[in-house]
């Protein structure tokens, strides 16, 4: 094993609203133990402050200044880089890029890579020896969705319809969420006698689906309102009546081919429909394979929910904000940077160990794809 440390770079985000990191300082100090030299940029949106990294041992240096630091440094962020930057790049950089599955302008982002003698390692493609992720958000994911539906389907109880839920901002911590979560359902509940909500969740068994029932339980709703789904409840096909039984429908799967839908538009225009709040975690809301076709606009943090045109029964909104763990950016931050810790100890043997291996054969392929 080489004697020369390996030197990573905390880059800043720059996407709006975007204050998670892929370093948090507890897995910058795990590094630091283990040999490896950390610079961290100043950020303006970080939900981490410079100080806490600097405490760890690492060294502090100016936002946006990766492009200019020394070749040998291995760039590490999580969201993909301005659309508007086109210069080449020269480093190893670690992060989600969105340019392998054909997105919008992904030889734009890819080409940059080559064009500069630098490589990509994908974090969505990171994987372990059985294929599965090393390290993702789902479980925040679905926590965080869970807790705009419970908040969306409150507000619904004490508002009128006219009104749709305001937008939500970053919590500090996850007691500060669940404060003001369990505030509005309260405030719910001295309304509608007493009446708790039933949620259901599709894909229960998952990372995402796991958050999802964790955020019901521990704002307080009983075990006997949470109705867990995954594959065997969803195999004999949709739509499903007791979805539209529910009161709050969280989707936390991610479908790659057509199935039928889950709820459509007829089986929603019931008069006795119970839903009230959909909140699709995957957002996937162009995809012709979407399972709940009844809505096309990404929502965001700030207008969080978007009505859906029913015809008959209450009014029923849906909420598919693509971000969502960033409303628990601290947490959210320390349960993935955790996961991808083992995989960046392996960086000195990154040209042996499999998972890297891996994911340089992925950048070369599709490197390969730009000629």
């Amino acid at each position: 094993m080489s004697t020369t440390p390996v030197i990573l770079h905390l880059r800043a985000e720059t996407k709006p609203l975007e204050h998670r990191a892929a370093l948090t300082p507890t897995t910058t100090k795990q590094l630091i133990d283990a040999g490896f030299q950390i610079f961290v940029e100043e950020s303006s949106q970080s939900i981490f402050k410079s100080e806490e990294y600097e405490k760890v041992g690492a060294t502090i240096v100016p936002e946006g200044s990766w492009p200019n630091a020394p070749k040998e440094r291995i760039i590490i962020g999580l969201k993909e880089l301005p659309e508007n930057e086109t210069f080449p790049l020269v480093h190893e950089h670690i992060q989600f890029a969105h340019c392998y599955k054909d997105q919008g302008g992904w030889k734009d982002v890819l080409k940059r890579f080559p064009e500069g003698k630098g490589t990509l390692y994908d974090l969505e493609f990171l994987e372990n020896d059985q294929g599965r992720r090393v390290a993702a958000f789902g479980y925040y994911a679905g926590f965080a969705g869970a807790a705009i539906g419970v908040s969306d389907w409150a507000f619904k109880q004490t508002h009128p319809d006219s009104e749709n839920l305001p937008g939500v901002e970053a919590y500090p911590n996850e007691d500060a969420l669940l404060v003001d979560i369990k505030k509005d359902l309260a405030a719910a509940l001295a309304v509608n006698g007493g009446k708790y909500p039933t949620g259901l969740v599709i894909g229960a068994l998952g990372r995402c689906g796991s958050g999802a029932v964790d955020l019901f339980k521990k704002v307080g709703i009983p075990d006997a309102n949470i109705i867990k789904w995954d594959m065997k409840e969803t195999a004999p096909g949709g739509p499903f009546k007791e979805i539209v039984e529910s009161d709050i429908f969280v989707n936390c799967i991610y479908l790659s081919q057509p199935i039928p839908p889950f709820v459509n538009y007829e089986t929603l225009n019931v008069p006795d429909r119970k839903l009230r709040t959909i909140v699709d975690v995957s957002a996937d809301t162009t995809n012709p394979h979407n399972p709940i076709p009844v809505y096309t606009i990404a929502t965001v943090f700030n207008d969080p929910t978007v009505p859906v045109e029913t015809k008959v029964g209450p009014k029923l909104s849906v909420c598919s904000i693509d971000h969502l763990p960033s409303l628990l950016p601290r947490e959210a931050s320390e349960f993935f940077s955790r996961d991808l810790l083992p995989s960046l100890l392996l960086l000195p043997q990154r040209n042996t160990a499999p998972v890297w291996v891996r994911a340089k054969q992925l950048f070369d392929k599709h490197v390969a794809r730009l000629s």
